[in-house]
C-alpha cells in the first residue's frame, strides 16, 4: 500500500488572494509562490470561512465554522479537548483538531509560529511583548505532539518562541518568518532523520503547520532587508478612491505591505526547497504543500482598511496545494474549514471533494471592537459568480454580481430586478445551514 503522505501547511496572515505575482499583481514579489503555483493546484476562488485571524484559525484547525468551534468573540480561546467528550459541533467533540485526527493515525504533528487561539487579557495591550511572551499551556495546545510559537504580538522581527522544548519564552533574533521557517526546517530535519535511522519504510509520517503572521501589520516594520516600495509607484485597483487621505493611506501601507510578501515568499521558498531537498535524500516523496493565508485586508478598496469585511480583499485568500496531482487552476469553492477534511483524505488515501453545495459559507460571528474593522455581525454565500450578504436578521446587506463587476462596484441588495435571484439565494443559504 502506498505510503501515507507528509503534510505540510503555511498559514500566513493578511495575505489576500490578489496580492501574488502569480495572480496578476503588478506589485507583488513573489517568485518563490509562483513557481509553487506552477506546480500547484491553485484555488483562484478560495475563501476564508470568517474574515478575522482567531475565528479563522479555530475553523481552519477543527474543520468546523465559528461559533460552534466555540469562538464567538475576539478573546475566546479554542475549547481543550477532552477525550471522549460528546460531539456537539460539526459532528466532533469541542476542540478536536486536524491534529488530534492525524496524531490518531500515527502521524508526528508539529506547529510552529502564531498561535492566537489561547485565553488572552483584554485589558492587555494587543501589540508587544506581553502577548508574544504569554505562555500557551501544553493542554491548550490542540493536540499537536511538537508545539512551539506564541500567541500574538505582532512582532514581525525577533520573535519570542516557547513550546516543548522551550519551558519559558526566548528571544530569537531575525525576520519572523526566516525564524519561524528555519525552525520549522530543524524539525522536519530531525523527523527525516529517525526515519532514516530507522530504515526502509521505516518511521511515521509528518504533519506541520507554519504559522506566518507576515504580511500583518505592522507594515512599516523592517522586513528582512527587503526595502518598501514607494508608495507613488504603487498600482492601485479602481475601488481605491484616488485624490484623498484614503488614497494616500493605502499607498503607504501597501508600500510596506509588499516587502514583507517578498521577505515572506523568499523565507517559504527556503523551506520548501529545504524540505524538498530531504524527501529526495531519502528517496521519499515530496511533501503534500498547502499555502494558505487565514484572511486579507481590504488597503482602502471601498474606502475601508484592516479586515472583518464581506468584501472580496479580506475575505478571498491565496490557496495553493502541491501533490502529485498535475497543476491547474480551480474555481471550486473552497474555504479554509474544508483543509482539515482535505488533509485527513489526504492520510485516509481516499479523493477529496469539496463537501459544500455549489458555494462557500462566510461570516463574521461577532463585532470585534478595534479600529477599523468591520461594523457588524453578518454571514453570507459566495460562489465565484455571486455573493449574498446577510444582516442577523436575514435581510440583504449586500449582492454583488461578481462575474460582471469583480470590483463589487454595485451593491445590487435592493435593486428589484435581482430581487428574484437573491431570494433563491437567500433560499439556498436557508437549505444548508452551517456545519454545526
Amino acid at each position: 500500500m502506498k505510503a501515507r503522505p507528509d503534510i505540510l501547511w503555511i498559514v500566513t496572515t493578511q495575505w489576500r488572494a490578489q496580492a501574488c505575482g502569480y495572480a496578476g499583481d503588478p506589485n507583488a514579489r513573489t517568485p518563490h509562490l509562483d513557481a509553487l503555483a506552477a506546480q500547484s493546484i491553485n484555488y483562484t476562488q478560495a475563501v476564508t470561512p470568517h474574515p478575522f485571524g482567531p475565528f479563522a484559525r479555530a475553523a481552519l484547525l477543527t474543520g468546523v465554522p465559528s461559533p460552534a468551534n466555540g469562538l464567538r468573540g475576539y478573546f475566546d480561546p479554542l475549547p481543550r479537548y477532552v477525550p471522549g467528550a460528546v460531539a456537539v459541533a460539526g459532528g466532533k467533540p469541542p476542540g478536536r483538531t486536524i491534529a488530534h485526527e492525524l496524531g490518531e493515525r500515527g502521524y508526528d504533528t508539529g506547529f510552529l509560529g502564531k498561535w492566537h487561539l489561547a485565553a488572552r487579557d483584554p485589558e492587555v495591550s494587543l501589540v508587544g511583548e506581553a502577548h508574544a511572551k504569554m505562555i500557551v499551556p501544553p493542554a491548550d495546545r490542540g493536540g499537536f505532539e511538537f508545539w512551539e510559537g506564541f500567541e500574538s504580538g505582532f512582532l514581525l522581527n525577533d520573535p519570542w518562541l516557547h513550546g516543548s522544548q522551550l519551558e519559558q519564552p526566548r528571544k530569537f533574533a531575525g525576520y519572523q518568518s526566516d525564524v519561524l521557517c528555519a525552525r520549522a526546517a530543524e524539525w522536519l530535519g530531525r523527523r527525516e532523520a529517525e526515519r532514516v535511522q530507522a530504515g526502509p519504510g521505516g518511521g511515521r509520517p509528518w504533519f506541520c503547520v507554519v504559522s506566518l503572521e507576515a504580511p500583518h501589520p505592522p507594515y512599516d516594520a523592517p522586513a528582512a532587508g527587503v526595502r518598501p516600495r514607494d508608495p507613488g509607484e504603487i498600482v492601485l485597483p479602481a475601488n481605491v478612491s484616488r485624490g484623498g487621505e484614503v488614497e494616500a493611506r493605502a499607498r503607504r501601507e501597501l508600500a510596506g505591505y509588499y516587502a514583507h510578501i517578498e521577505a515572506t515568499d523568499r523565507a517559504i521558498g527556503r523551506l520548501l526547497a529545504d524540505v524538498d531537498r530531504a524527501a529526495a535524500r531519502s528517496g521519499r516523496e515530496p511533501p503534500h504543500v498547502v499555502v494558505t493565508s487565514v484572511h486579507g485586508d481590504m488597503h482602502g478598496a471601498h474606502g475601508l482598511f484592516r479586515k472583518g469585511w464581506p468584501y472580496e480583499e479580506a475575505v478571498r485568500v491565496l490557496l495553493l496545494v502541491r501533490t502529485a496531482a498535475p497543476a491547474a487552476a480551480s474555481a471550486a469553492a473552497v474555504s479554509l474549514a474544508d483543509l482539515a477534511e482535505m488533509a485527513l483524505a489526504w492520510a485516509d488515501r481516499t479523493a477529496f471533494e469539496v463537501a459544500l453545495v455549489g458555494g462557500a459559507r462566510i461570516s463574521m460571528p461577532s463585532v470585534v471592537a478595534l479600529p477599523h474593522q468591520c461594523d457588524r455581525v453578518w454571514h453570507g454565500w459566495r460562489v465565484s459568480t455571486r455573493k449574498l450578504v446577510l444582516n442577523p436578521d436575514g435581510s440583504p446587506w449586500l449582492f454583488f454580481d461578481l462575474e460582471n463587476d469583480p470590483g463589487e462596484a454595485e451593491n445590487l441588495a435592493g435593486d428589484p430586478g435581482w430581487a428574484r435571484e437573491i431570494a433563491a439565494w437567500r433560499d439556498r443559504i436557508a437549505a444548508h445551514p452551517p456545519r454545526a
